[in-house]
């Protein structure tokens, strides 16, 4: 397949799933309510520890909060659908390659969930007062998207296992807190125990939050923002990359074991 026409598939696979979330209430009540939750409690917890010069920062946190579950749950979500609609097979036995196929999946629940970042924002502003006074305006517009292509690569990585597993939201449940805490999205990193800081330096989803939150807050100029930013953009090309290897596997066990049907 030539590049051009696997960036078609992509844009098509992108669009045609973001047409297809934005019409599934559960996904709309999913994507509504969560960020303005994790916007509610992050605001409140920095409130009560005296530390109001942050509440911005608790909001974006809770914005990445929310890209996060979506992609989260909506790339573990799409892949059970496909197997509930007896489609996962005909997709998996397509010549088209499997990560391609996932790909457009992961990026879409990305880009639905771009829409936290924006509703925590707001809700913190409109609701609890929060100043919007961006460090760094047009380096926040530039490193979300940086942000949610990692989040968007990482959940392409996990999808390997969605497609594994009969019940992918077994997987799914338990990731989702540890992965947010691990990447310093709402609370630093620093202030987790020391063992911890290799697993989130290996994550790109912890160099995203990095950018977005020194764009936000500022303190170490654009390189604390533009360095974070490229790692991030590193790593995530690394977990594509993984991806695609892992999914050969994972796809040739899956038909040896039989495991793609629910029966």
């Amino acid at each position: 397949m030539t590049p051009v026409r696997a960036l078609r598939l992509i844009v098509v696979g992108v669009r045609t799933h973001v047409s297809y979330m934005s019409r599934s209430p559960i996904e709309i009540t999913f994507a509504v309510l969560v960020p303005l939750v994790y916007a509610t409690l992050a605001v409140y917890l920095f409130r009560a520890a005296d530390d109001p010069d942050r509440l911005l920062t608790a909001a974006v946190g809770a914005g990445l909060m929310g890209i996060w579950s979506s992609v989260l749950f909506g790339s573990g979500g799409a892949v059970q659908n496909q197997r509930w609609l007896g489609t996962l097979e005909t997709l998996v036995a397509s010549p088209t390659p499997l990560w391609l196929v996932l790909l457009p999946i992961t990026l879409a629940t990305a880009v639905i969930g771009t829409y936290a970042m924006g509703a925590t924002v707001i809700w913190g502003a409109v609701l609890f007062g929060v100043p919007l006074d961006f460090a760094h305006p047009l380096l926040f517009l530039a490193a979300v998207p940086v942000c949610v292509l990692a989040l968007g690569m990482m959940g392409l990585l996990l999808a390997a296992t969605f497609v594994l597993l009969r019940n992918a939201n077994a997987l799914a449940n338990p990731l989702d807190a540890p992965v947010w805490l691990l990447s310093g999205m709402l609370v630093p990193v620093t202030v987790l125990p020391d063992w911890t800081r290799p697993v989130s330096w290996a994550l790109p989803t912890t160099w995203g939050s990095k950018a977005v939150h020194a764009a936000t807050s500022g303190g170490s100029g654009s390189a604390g923002v533009l360095v974070p930013m490229a790692v991030a953009v590193g790593l995530g090309t690394a977990y594509a990359l993984l991806a695609v290897l892992v999914l050969g596997r994972v796809e040739r066990r899956a038909r040896a074991a039989a495991t793609l049907a629910l029966a």
